[in-house]
């Protein structure tokens, strides 16, 4: 091959791939979940592109911005912040938001991580402003449900535990969503929802709060626990009377079932006497020798005596 066709050989090599570069360039793909602005020497070129699919713009000259169509999360960092009536304590806040205007988002933020920044501000400090304005109970509250003295009364003081709600937790995060949404507008940002995720005292306080939920535990507890022995004290008081009642009618039974057993034996002791009056006055008198005398007993009776009349007959 000779130097001619090697040098053509090269230029249409190069005519392709810069001809490969330009349509590539030029080509861009638009998800259902994306929006782009377009822009040359870096001033936005008309609206937002919206529509999912392929599109084309000037190689190398513009270039594309993609942004998301989907809402999405915003997590602030903690904020001491005191209440109307001087609690300081910690909120905690989330918010869902979207890109609702790119063009002009992308004019005063640039990027998501611009428009967080811008997040930071405005919530943080709408949630400042409304929180310094209402009191304690407000806050960690919705509604005047009835509640017992537990988690809920121990971040507050028991005095506060009887105050109404006017406003509550539920109507404040719609409060600060209101305020914080007519900023977010100005630089193309939409926000859907606004909520306290966590209220807690500072450190200081938070001690404080701690040995109280502890005490009305263990006041709980002495309570369970004082029940539990009056109800133990039932039961074996109850356990008592009737074991007496079963005792008592075992003995009575047992008297019951003894004297018919003795009227029985006397009946047929009665009947055995009628049979023959002297054999069972022999058999008498001997079961009498047997439980009177034992060995080396002496008796001194005289002739005549009852007792002495079958000794004598067996001395004959």
């Amino acid at each position: 091959m000779n130097t001619k066709n090697t040098t053509l050989l090269v230029v249409i090599i190069g005519a392709l791939l810069l001809g490969l570069l330009v349509l590539l360039d030029s080509v861009y793909v638009v998800s259902e979940t994306d929006q782009v602005i377009i822009t040359q020497f870096g001033e936005p070129m008309g609206g937002a592109i919206t529509t999912a699919g392929l599109h084309f713009k000037t190689p190398f000259i513009q270039k594309t911005h993609f942004f998301d169509k989907r809402w999405l999360q915003w997590d602030g960092d903690p904020n001491q912040i005191p209440t109307k009536d001087k609690k300081y304590i910690w909120i905690d806040t989330y918010c869902r938001w979207r890109i609702s205007d790119p063009l002009v988002f992308f004019q005063r933020v640039r990027d998501e991580r611009g428009a967080h920044s811008r997040l930071d501000d405005i919530v943080d400090g709408e949630t400042r402003n409304t929180i310094a304005n209402f009191d304690l109970i407000e806050i960690i509250r919705s509604s005047n449900r009835d509640f017992e003295l537990t988690e809920d009364a121990a971040l507050l003081d028991f005095s506060e535990v009887v105050g109404k709600i006017v406003t509550g937790r539920e109507k404040l995060s719609k409060i600060i969503l209101e305020n914080a949404a007519k900023i977010t507008q100005e630089f193309g940002v939409e926000l859907k929802d606004v909520q306290v995720k966590r209220v807690n005292y500072v450190d200081e306080v938070q001690r404080k709060v701690f040995d109280r939920m502890i005490a009305e535990r263990k006041r709980i507890a002495s309570k369970y626990r004082s029940e539990g022995d009056g109800k133990s004290a039932e039961i074996s008081g109850q356990k008592e009377r009737e074991l007496k009642r079963i005792v008592s009618e075992a003995y009575r039974k047992a008297q019951e079932i003894k004297g018919k057993a003795d009227a029985e034996a006397t009946k047929i002791y009665a009947q055995a006497y009628n049979l023959d009056p002297e054999f069972y006055q022999f058999l008498k008198t001997l079961e009498t020798y047997r439980a009177a005398l034992e060995k080396d007993t002496w008796l001194i009776l005289s002739t005549d005596s009852e007792f002495f009349k079958y000794l004598k007959s067996a001395g004959r």
